[in-house]
């Protein structure tokens, strides 16, 4: 049986170059290669949802792929793609990145400029990997074969506008509708997804911070299934440990969750960390809840200004979400538009805290009256996001996996 091969290479040069060679190689079936990492992800997510057994026993990535970082994309693959062996082709070829990318996942290392003789070697190594892997899977449906849900942020302008309480209600508004949902709280020292949910939980997204192979049933094991169907991934319990999620881990575990669920909501809370920042990064759809008052619409030009500073995201990739909206409001969202620079979504949440204490205080805020105005509108959010399953897709996907992966130290530098 022939070995598909799929290149991965941005380089039109370094294209001809590979296809070459692969083409000379004996039992090789190169496929048509794939320009950046976007499109290597949605092929292989298209030919899994076919079959396992349809995706390509070897990709060989260059180091110059792009947008995505030849590394992180590794990681993705292999992540999503356990029955995949990957190949980083690369000009350096010190023990230090030879150890970063058996971490990272791939099977094998070649170096430039191409031989074939190195190449075919490897690749063979590699294609027999991929073989024993597959057999050894045999039926097992325990594989990550989704072709990567939505993911979508919910930040807050500062505290207590409302974050929390959109998150919840947008991931019920997903999973009501058919969509297979997953909550995860990124507010990693006060989140409160817990106890608006009156949810008793042993395991949190710390528990996850240091395992370098988040296999379905190791996710399975940390998200707590709520009886309205939503997987949540809490924040731990003890705030000290949430320094534990770093940048990679949090890239890994939203990695893991959008492989998983159809859609993925995060509760970032307003104080951003570097784990915060990867997840906003990684988004589709990065939502800034504020209320129209003075010092909200101020923390959340901040926080959009911030965020391009740091080169998190532009302020045109992001939406905020009016909270708390009155007619007789003066500040209203044309305004903030404009303070902002950002998106305004046109639902806006009307201001009826009545309607929401008394699930506050029970935590029970999955039971909010349905004929209720903050519920209708908060829903009514969900469908304009694309999140409700028969409302159109949302125009808000960026390409959050085409983000570059700077470390949250190297954004602060740029932002000073």
């Amino acid at each position: 049986m022939p070995t598909r091969i799929l290149p991965a290479v941005g380089d039109a040069d370094a294209v001809r170059s590979l296809t070459t060679l692969l083409s000379q190689l004996p039992d090789a079936e190169p496929v048509v290669p794939v320009a950046d990492s976007t499109q290597l992800i949605d092929t292989l997510a298209r030919l899994a949802s076919e079959s396992i057994d349809e995706l390509p026993e070897v990709v060989v990535v260059h180091e110059r792929i792009g947008p995505v970082p030849a590394l992180e994309l590794i990681r993705e693959v292999a992540l999503r793609f356990p029955a995949v062996g990957v190949i980083l082709v690369t000009s350096d070829v010190s023990p230090g990145l030879f150890q970063a990318a058996m971490d990272y996942g791939a099977r094998g290392l070649i170096s430039l400029p191409l031989g074939y003789e190195e190449l075919a070697t490897r690749v063979h190594a590699v294609a027999q990997w991929s073989v024993g892997v597959r057999r050894h899977l045999g039926a097992a449906t325990d594989v990550f074969t989704g072709v990567g849900g939505t993911v979508v942020t919910v930040s807050g302008a500062k505290g207590g506008v409302g974050a929390t309480t959109t998150a919840i209600q947008l991931a019920l508004a997903a999973q009501a509708s058919g969509r297979t949902t997953a909550l995860l709280d990124m507010d990693l020292q006060t989140g409160d997804v817990a106890s608006y949910l009156d949810v008793q939980f042993r395991r949190s997204v710390a528990d996850l911070a240091t395992i370098t192979d988040i296999s379905p049933r190791v996710l399975a094991d940390a998200v707590f299934p709520h009886d309205t169907g939503v997987a949540l991934l809490l924040a731990p319990g003890e705030g000290e440990r949430g320094e534990e999620v770093t940048e990679r881990a949090a890239r890994q575990i939203v990695s893991a969750l959008r492989s998983r669920y159809e859609v993925v909501v995060v509760d970032c809370g307003a104080q951003l960390s570097g784990a915060g920042a990867a997840v906003v990064e990684m988004a589709d759809t990065a939502l800034l809840v504020t209320t129209p008052d003075v010092v909200a619409v101020r923390g959340a030009k901040r926080a959009v200004r911030m965020w391009d500073r740091l080169q998190v995201r532009k302020a045109e990739e992001t939406t905020v979400v009016v909270n708390r909206h009155s007619r007789g409001t003066e500040i209203q969202p044309a305004l903030i538009q404009k303070i902002t620079g950002t998106g305004v979504a046109a639902t806006v949440i009307p201001a009826n805290f009545k309607e929401l204490q008394g699930a506050v205080d029970a935590g029970r805020v999955h039971e909010l009256d349905a004929k209720g105005t903050v519920k209708q509108a908060l829903w009514t959010l969900a469908g304009e996001l694309g999140l409700v399953k028969g409302s159109e897709a949302n125009s808000h996907r960026n390409g959050g996996r085409e983000r570059g992966a700077l470390t949250f130290r190297r954004r602060r530098e740029l932002g000073r």
